[in-house]
């Protein structure tokens, strides 16, 4: 970490929802040019490499190609291919999964009609698919695939070994949008400094701050390959989280107003003429009165030698005495 962030403190994160599944990340403060590094980094590697599942094959009885018209079955195989890409689905694990679909009344077909095994949600179930005429039905079966950016269909191939399954080019990533912006921010008399703004928004099979900590994560393990050894070079310029989390708590605590006990000069079970001199001087504690010089209680108005001597005692048996600076 930036030396510069001992002075500054360490950066932080937080998130600002602004609905399900669409949210601003803010980061901050940063040294200068840090949010532009960091911002792009996340952007690039969520684009690239945020894992995700989609539909890659869907076979239908009585079809026999995608230019197939089913009887019954108001939208072509095309444009029903075109709605199960919208689909947002998430799987436990990263297995080939079947789903199918059997609908046999009229009305509009819905992703909420797909019959899922157990590890398989779909969270957009309101996606409409087709919709069927009186007499229509519609017999469907899916593949469901886990895997990270665009892959293209294998034309006049299939990949499952079905020759009835038609593959479908498939957009694996999760993500609907991400932008990041960087603003300009201080603290105390730096005014040099950044603050990351990232907005992040998914499909709902993963949650943005989850997207966040996976692009995070990937990031590092490819900057830990240039110092595999973690060998420090220039130390003397180098930071981490231990190092500036302890200073700034020992600064914190320091910044505090000591607060001093307060045990009143009662509990001495003094008689009341000397009790009296006392609070009558400005002296209403223990600690108060410990801070005092025998000249200095000597001077104080009703207080003679008898009371200093019954002061002393009192102290005395409770470990205390008076001070020896006049």
């Amino acid at each position: 970490m930036h030396i510069i962030q001992e002075e500054i403190g360490l950066p932080k994160m937080s998130e600002h929802k602004l609905e399900d599944f669409h949210s601003t990340f803010t980061l901050s403060p940063l040294p200068q040019g840090y949010g532009t590094t960091l911002g792009n980094g996340l952007r690039r590697t969520m684009l690239s490499s945020l894992p995700g599942a989609a539909v890659t094959g869907i076979k239908i009885k009585g079809m026999t190609h995608e230019y197939t018209v089913l009887k019954g079955v108001k939208d072509s195989i095309l444009d029903i291919m075109l709605n199960l890409k919208q689909l947002a689905v998430s799987m436990d694990g990263s297995e080939t999964r079947m789903v199918s679909v059997k609908v046999k009344k009229p009305g509009v077909v819905t992703a909420g009609d797909i019959d899922l095994p157990s590890g398989v949600t779909i969270h957009n179930s309101d996606l409409y698919l087709t919709t069927l005429d009186k007499g229509g039905s519609l017999d469907m079966e899916l593949r469901l695939e886990k895997g990270v950016g665009y892959r293209p269909a294998l034309i006049g191939e299939s990949r499952g070994g079905d020759a009835e399954m038609i593959e479908i080019d498939a957009v694996f990533s999760p993500l609907r949008r991400i932008h990041y912006t960087v603003e300009a921010t201080r603290i105390g008399q730096r005014t040099d400094l950044d603050k990351l703004l990232l907005e992040v928004k998914t499909n709902g099979s993963i949650t943005p701050e989850d997207a966040v900590k996976f692009a995070g994560s990937v990031l590092e393990s490819y900057f830990n390959i240039f110092n595999r050894n973690q060998e420090p070079v220039e130390p003397e310029f180098m930071s981490d989280f231990e190092k500036i989390a302890a200073k700034a708590k020992a600064e914190e605590e320091s910044s505090k107003p000591s607060q001093q006990s307060y045990t009143p000069i009662e509990i001495l079970g003094l008689s009341p003429r000397t009790l009296n001199a006392l609070i009558n001087g400005g002296i209403g504690s223990i600690e108060e009165l410990t801070k005092c010089s025998e000249a200095k209680l000597a001077n104080l108005r009703g207080f003679g030698k008898k009371a200093l001597t019954e002061v002393a005692d009192a102290l005395e048996k409770r470990g205390f005495a008076l001070s020896q600076e006049d």
